[in-house]
């Protein structure tokens, strides 16, 4: 018996029994941590100045030397980098949630459908969280809230969901045979 691929690599494999508090854990979990660790960095502690030093210590040791005008622009760029797959991994992570709360009761559904939808609530759900962190950023002393972080975060969101939906699609072609062959010769003459 061919075991099912769990819902979030395209298959449609129910998750293990468990209880209801263990099944929620399961499910929201990852969420609720990535939305701790967004709400930690969004601290004061987390602002530029604080972050600069302890990465050009590791950016050196990887890298060697930087000058520190050169810096600068790299410590932004990392930055950047960390909004962009921070926000991604909640995207997925949204997604992850979604995808194992709604298999059940749109089970009757083309897997198409409800995926498609669980792709744009977690889509709008990192939107609607970076928005907030970049409007609590913007009471904070030394921090800036930015509508173009806001988009970096959804872009972020998006580009991994739908890297995740194109493993879907890769998966679900290789697993269903190729129907669109029409014969040519007839039934008599094979």
């Amino acid at each position: 018996m061919m075991r099912r691929a769990p819902v979030l690599l395209g298959g449609r494999a129910l998750p293990r029994r468990r209880g209801p508090v263990a099944h929620f854990l399961f499910v929201w979990a990852p969420v609720i941590v990535m939305l701790l660790v967004i709400a930690r960095e969004s601290t004061a502690a987390f602002g530029s100045v604080n972050t600069s030093s302890v990465l050009r210590v590791v950016y050196q040791a990887v890298f060697g030397h930087v000058p520190d005008d050169a810096w600068e622009s790299i410590h932004h760029y990392i930055r950047k980098t960390g909004h962009f797959l921070g926000y991604g991994t909640l995207g997925v992570s949204w997604l992850r949630a979604f995808l194992y709360s709604w298999m059940l009761p749109l089970r009757h559904r083309p897997a198409g459908v409800w995926r498609r939808w669980c792709l744009q609530m977690a889509i709008c759900c990192t939107a609607l969280v970076a928005s907030l962190d970049e409007l609590h950023q913007s009471y904070i002393p030394d921090r800036t809230g930015l509508v173009t972080d806001v988009l970096l975060d959804t872009t972020g969101a998006l580009v991994l969901c739908l890297l995740v939906a194109l493993f879907w699609l890769r998966t679900s072609a290789r697993r269903a045979p190729f129907t669109g062959a029409v014969s040519v010769v007839p039934k008599s003459l094979v």
